[in-house]
């Protein structure tokens, strides 16, 4: 029996996709290990979002094929799409699988016994793989709703890997998630990779499909991916606040707090606009948890302009900020921008804002100190610790002073107690499972 190795980089998209692959690869008789050196097939599913996860694929490849030189190496995923059969021309890459066929990558490799590629054009395609997915090895599950993007933001290629915007049907969404809900699954995550763009191209809307979920589905909890300011209205929060399901933990596709560099990337939204937006989330609910991602010296941003950045970043509400330094990629607007910042630019200022972003993430742990919250455990204890561990639904990851098999995954009230070396502790309610 071949066995395979598979290694997922980026986004949830791709950690779906990943399981996907790994499922039909087992329903065709291979086995997965999770030994690079007992492998026969390495599956690489990367990501191109910056030079540096370019790179780090390139190496992942290089290293797997010197630790095994008899691997069949595969790449798959955004950087395969973009880059091709350009891959190829190394001595260690052997297979190249592009975003359309990967949830089929069984067919392509079966027999494969010399270097090729299979990629076809992506920008055109209609229709969205309605992959299933039996997984239940996670505590929570994901379901992937959408894929690409109909946007053209000045610094991402992720169009060009993605394609256009492709919704799943609603039917199917609904039975996967009641699919998911009878394997025992308590929570899943709408993934995509805009999922606020859901429905667009059949007249639909998110909250459409959130009306449905809230009706339709025996799931106790959903949480939401990445979402577009523009995307999240009063009638939404409305919604969502009425909602017996929801976690209120979102995810805000930021990218700037200065106007003229939002207007410099083809976001279409302001600085005020959207912390405004935070204010009114942190109105609606009870410390939800409020993520979002900030790109460092795009192309013409100013010392001044990254100035007023960090200064709204300071004022805003939100509880963490995701931050990476400004990647070229070839074929978007921002690469043919004048006044590129330099790489030590970038990094120095992606540093001030992770230092930000661990002194407001620390000041919303500390807000809910004390407080008694539901409490998803995961289905195995904490590999270094051995204790329980879960989740609330406002994302945080509270460890427990238990080792009892008997708790995991379920749902539990939990008492947050302290924070302490890096860590989140709380203590179990009586009569409190679920």
């Amino acid at each position: 029996m071949k066995k395979y190795y598979i290694h997922t980089m980026g986004c949830k998209s791709n950690q779906f996709e990943s399981s996907v692959i790994a499922e039909n690869l087992n329903k065709n008789g291979l086995e997965k290990t999770n030994n690079v050196q007992d492998a026969d097939i390495y599956i690489l599913n990367s990501c191109t979002v910056t030079h540096k996860s370019d790179n780090e694929a390139l190496y992942l490849l290089r290293n797997a094929k010197h630790k095994n030189p008899q691997l069949i190496t595969v790449l798959t995923g955004c950087l395969a799409q973009i880059e091709k059969d350009k891959l190829l021309e190394n001595d260690y890459t052997d297979i190249v699988i592009g975003n359309d066929e990967k949830l089929n990558l069984y067919e392509f490799i079966k027999n494969a016994e010399n270097k090729f590629c299979a990629v076809s054009d992506i920008t055109g395609l209609k229709n969205f793989h309605e992959a299933e997915l039996a997984n239940t090895d996670k505590t929570r599950a994901s379901i992937k709703i959408q894929d690409g993007c109909d946007n053209r933001c000045s610094y991402c290629i992720i169009p060009f890997a993605r394609g256009g915007n492709r919704s799943a049907n609603m039917e199917f969404i609904i039975n996967q998630i009641n699919r998911f809900a009878s394997h025992g699954f308590k929570e899943v995550i709408l993934t995509g990779i805009h999922i606020g763009q859901w429905g667009k191209e059949n007249g639909q809307k998110l909250i459409d499909l959130l009306h449905e979920i809230e009706s339709k589905t025996d799931i106790v909890r959903y949480r939401l991916g990445s979402l577009n300011p523009l995307e999240i209205d009063d009638e939404m929060l409305k919604f969502l606040k009425k909602s017996t399901k929801f976690c209120p933990h979102f995810h805000l596709s930021l990218q700037s707090a200065c106007d003229k560099t939002l207007r410099s990337m083809n976001r279409f939204y302001t600085t005020e606009s959207y912390l405004k937006l935070i204010d009114k989330i942190n109105d609606t609910f009870d410390l939800p948890f409020l993520g979002s991602d900030i790109i460092t010296g795009f192309a013409g941003e100013t010392e001044e302009d990254f100035s007023v950045t960090v200064e709204n970043l300071k004022k805003s509400g939100l509880s963490q900020i995701h931050t990476f330094p400004y990647s070229i990629r070839t074929g978007t607007v921002g690469a043919g921008m004048e006044n590129q910042n330099d790489d030590k630019t970038k990094q120095l200022r992606s540093d001030v804002i992770k230092a930000l972003s661990y002194i407001k993430h620390r000041e919303f742990i500390n807000k809910n100190i004390g407080k008694i919250y539901e409490v998803l455990t995961e289905k195995r204890p904490d590999k270094k610790t051995g204790k329980i561990k879960g989740i609330t639904r406002n994302y945080l990851t509270v460890y427990l002073d238990s080792d009892d098999l008997s708790i995991t995954n379920k749902l539990i009230n939990v008492k947050i107690l302290k924070f302490e070396n890096g860590k989140i502790y709380g203590e179990i309610k009586k009569d409190a499972e679920k």
